[in-house]
């Protein structure tokens, strides 16, 4: 559905962001205010794409994406200093998916739905997206954890090391805020699929 059209599920996308992202790697001490200001994001970006899945009426996934020039600037910046141009970049923020939801295809049908949203624009080469660093001796990892690197390998997306914006979160057990790495990855935006 189009961002704009969201308002009646954001608090549900919210608790869902907070659920998901409380899991490694990004270990988010979720905070509802916040939720909403950043989705407002989307509710304000007129060729936004936000992509729901319900069990029922019960919000178990969601996945967004924007124009990267709609964004906060601290995204744009690693475009920038790199001479890329934001205008023809289409960025997808996040997708979360309950636990319970995973290995059933719906996070291929995620990206497909934002990709095909994005050439359907017209106006970008590229699409990327962001994921947090952790070390990778990281003690707080847990056992036989399987991140999603090869989901976006397969899918084309490159990650790039020189393009790393920092973003602050409160994690869990910290008492502020605290600046993390997330490092972009990104695909060429063909005209079809």
């Amino acid at each position: 559905m189009p961002g704009p059209a969201i308002g009646e599920h954001i608090a549900d996308i919210a608790q869902l962001r907070i659920a998901v992202f409380r899991e490694w790697p990004y270990l988010y001490d979720g905070d509802l205010g916040y939720e909403a200001t950043y989705l407002s994001t989307y509710t304000r970006a007129p060729d936004s794409v936000v992509v729901l899945a319900f069990d029922g009426d019960r919000l178990v996934g969601a996945s967004t994406g924007l124009p990267l020039a709609d964004e906060d600037e601290e995204y744009k910046a690693p475009f920038l200093a790199n001479g890329l141009d934001v205008e023809r970049v289409f960025y997808c923020g996040e997708s979360v998916l309950l636990p319970a939801y995973r290995g059933r295809g719906l996070g291929h049908a995620f990206f497909d739905a934002r990709e095909a949203h994005a050439r359907a624009l017209g106006r970008f080469d590229t699409i990327a997206f962001a994921a947090v660093d952790r070390e990778a001796g990281d003690p707080r990892r847990p056992a036989g954890h399987r991140g999603n690197e090869a989901f976006w390998d397969k899918r084309g997306y490159a990650r790039h090391p020189g393009m790393t914006m920092h973003l602050a979160w409160k994690e869990i057990g910290e008492a502020a805020e605290s600046e993390k790495p997330l490092t972009f990855w990104m695909h060429p935006l063909e005209a079809t699929a």
